[in-house]
């Protein structure tokens, strides 16, 4: 099991020191994507070729949630979900900073010895070719370059080359899921979008009309949502996959009032009021509608499922 440590300026951080050499890679990693995932193995096999720990130094809440007062970003991944990403790719390390005031005042040079060298003991620094630090990210990796000789760590440079060949960003993922594109979004993420949260009693139109639905409340409002509609989706509860579809809406039909979140599991009837449960989209079917009746609505849910089903058969040989 790999370890997730948080470092937190007011408290763990003043505690935490790496008694071992480390090599050494920073950023958001918001979505954890393809291009991302690319980083982390080149951190990951660096690591293993030359005997030290890998360590992500990631950022939490995002900057731009700290240093931009009308900055509205909703985030790829929790905390929790980057955390069980991470984690699967076999890194050593994952530092969580507190992003603060405070903290994004500290200069480049104080950044460099109090975190990446007392802290960290970085013996290498991979970091891209763009990357900027320190007080009003003035330093560059040319600085890096500069203080490694001082403090005695190597900076490996991520070309342009190697960012530009894989041309996915978190924001490009982000517009894919606002604009519903499913398809485009896990395609660049290298697996498929989730949303983590806990099923809800809701008001039980779905179980009149026979297709009864998991409400799900996601704790965390920094959490993207994906473009209304209807999506197919997959779960694994108590161990058994699970495939069903997902409406993300308004529920126009009844005069909803609040956006809610409902999956229909195929063939699946258990109790999980309370449970936790994740939830993966693989295909969007269509955008939500206001139908003239609930009988008209309950039509289209059939044809619906009948798509649904088409398209796990065809995807996932079920």
């Amino acid at each position: 099991m790999h370890k997730f440590l948080t470092l937190n300026i007011s408290t763990n951080i003043e505690t935490y020191k790496s008694t071992e050499p480390t090599v050494v890679t920073i950023g958001t990693f918001d979505g954890v994507h393809i291009g991302h995932q690319k980083i982390i193995k080149r951190l990951i096999n660096t690591g293993k070729l030359e005997g030290l720990k890998s360590i992500i130094l990631t950022f939490f809440p995002h900057p731009r949630m700290v240093l931009q007062k009308d900055s509205n970003i909703k985030l790829i991944n929790t905390i929790d979900e980057r955390h069980a990403i991470l984690d699967a790719l076999g890194l050593d390390y994952l530092l969580i900073k507190k992003f603060t005031k405070e903290f994004s005042r500290l200069s480049a040079e104080d950044f460099v010895k109090q975190i990446l060298v007392e802290k960290l003991n970085a013996k290498k620094v991979i970091i891209g070719y763009d990357h900027r630090f320190g007080r009003n990210r003035k330093a560059d990796i040319n600085d890096l370059k500069i203080f490694g000789e001082t403090y005695g760590f190597d900076v490996e440079e991520i070309s342009v080359q190697d960012i530009d060949d894989v041309s996915v960003s978190s924001t490009k993922i982000r517009k894919a899921l606002n604009e519903g594109d499913i398809a485009k979004a896990n395609s660049f993420l290298g697996y498929n979008f989730m949303l983590n949260g806990t099923v809800e009693k809701g008001k039980g139109l779905g179980r009149k009309i026979q297709y009864p639905t998991a409400n799900i409340y996601i704790e965390e409002d920094y959490k993207i949502i994906p473009k209304q509609g209807v999506y197919i989706v997959k779960s694994v509860i108590d161990g058994d996959v699970l495939y069903g579809m997902m409406n993300i809406g308004m529920n126009p039909t009844v005069n909803g009032s609040t956006q809610t979140i409902e999956v229909h599991f195929f063939n699946f009837n258990k109790d999980i009021y309370n449970k936790k449960i994740q939830i993966d989209l693989l295909h969007r079917i269509r955008d939500e509608e206001k139908f003239e009746s609930v009988e008209v609505l309950k039509t289209q849910l059939s044809k619906d499922k009948g798509t649904a089903l088409d398209y796990i058969a065809k995807h996932h040989g079920l």
